[in-house]
């Protein structure tokens, strides 16, 4: 069962969003990627995003650059936690997806990540499905002590 869909405007995002594609493969959480404009394909956008529920998908990442607000076009047509990786490119170097994906009208909320922050929209998906998954929660946990003790022998050979 698909847990987590990661979409994305366009193939040239595809660089930037499959960071999120591995760490949630590292994470064994199941998952897909699909190419969906807001702007070119909005009937099968809102169609992905009011269907995502019924096919079990718990979690959408949407990542869009330029001013091209895929999470926002999905959050309109589904209850399901958006977390929006505007990308960089365009004139401002990624500030224009990273306003329009964080500027979201109140009662349709995006969670939004830094710009090509697709790893940690990973983690983000992650830790939204521990709070009901003890397997995911203990994954993340094992992550996370990773992570940390990385950090720890970074520090002690700068001593």
């Amino acid at each position: 069962m698909v847990r987590v869909s990661i979409v994305m405007g366009s193939d040239s995002d595809l660089p930037i969003m499959e960071k999120a594609a591995q760490l949630l493969k590292e994470m064994d959480i199941e998952h897909e990627m699909r190419i969906i404009s807001a702007h070119r394909t909005p009937e099968e956008a809102r169609e992905f995003a009011s269907s995502a529920r019924e096919r079990g998908v718990q979690v959408i990442i949407a990542g869009a650059g330029m001013a091209a607000h895929l999470a926002g076009a999905m959050a309109a047509h589904t209850h399901l936690p958006i977390i929006g990786v505007p990308l960089s490119g365009g004139a401002l170097a990624g500030q224009e997806a990273l306003l329009s994906t964080v500027q979201m009208p109140p009662g349709v909320p995006v969670a939004t990540m830094a710009i090509d922050g697709s790893r940690n929209a990973g983690i983000m998906a992650c830790q939204i499905l521990a709070l009901q998954d003890r397997e995911v929660e203990e994954k993340l946990l094992e992550f996370r002590r990773n992570m940390a003790a990385g950090v720890r022998k970074k520090d002690a050979s700068i001593n």
